[in-house]
């Protein structure tokens, strides 16, 4: 069965409570069960990792790449703008991997509108909410 992984970065743990006039009002759990839910429909397995610490993300992407999973599904939160670390695990993972962000991106503050991961990945989602998740998955499910 196809495996997928789902990666959130700092501060997502926060969901629901974290400014939710730009992020919602639906938590990390809400999000999970949802994957959950969509992946059983496509006949995948979803897994999760949160972390808020750089190194802890890089580390669980390598292991991702040695492993059975297929692709990545990766909300990188404030490390998109700032990490050459993160881009470069992503990078050497040889995964298919989404993008994905909650908000828009680039209807936020300028720091925030560039991505520095975007180039090693497949595609980007931004400003879907949690449907954003969903089409990511959905895409990487009927990947070959």
């Amino acid at each position: 069965m196809k495996r997928i992984a789902i990666i959130n970065g700092p501060n997502l743990d926060r969901l629901g409570s974290r400014e939710p006039k730009i992020y919602g009002d639906q938590t990390l759990t809400d999000l999970e069960n949802l994957l959950t839910e969509e992946a059983a429909s496509l006949g995948i397995e979803v897994q999760f990792y949160q972390s808020n610490h750089e190194g802890f993300i890089i580390d669980e992407i390598g292991e991702y790449a040695d492993s059975e999973v297929f692709g990545l599904i990766l909300n990188p939160g404030a490390l998109t703008h700032t990490s050459l670390a993160l881009r470069d695990a992503i990078a050497g993972s040889d995964l298919p991997t989404v993008e994905v962000h909650i908000s828009n991106i680039y209807r936020r503050e300028a720091i925030r509108q560039h991505s520095m991961t975007a180039p090693t990945c497949i595609g980007v989602i931004s400003g879907l909410g949690f449907e954003g998740y969903v089409a990511a998955l959905r895409y990487l499910a009927n990947m070959d």
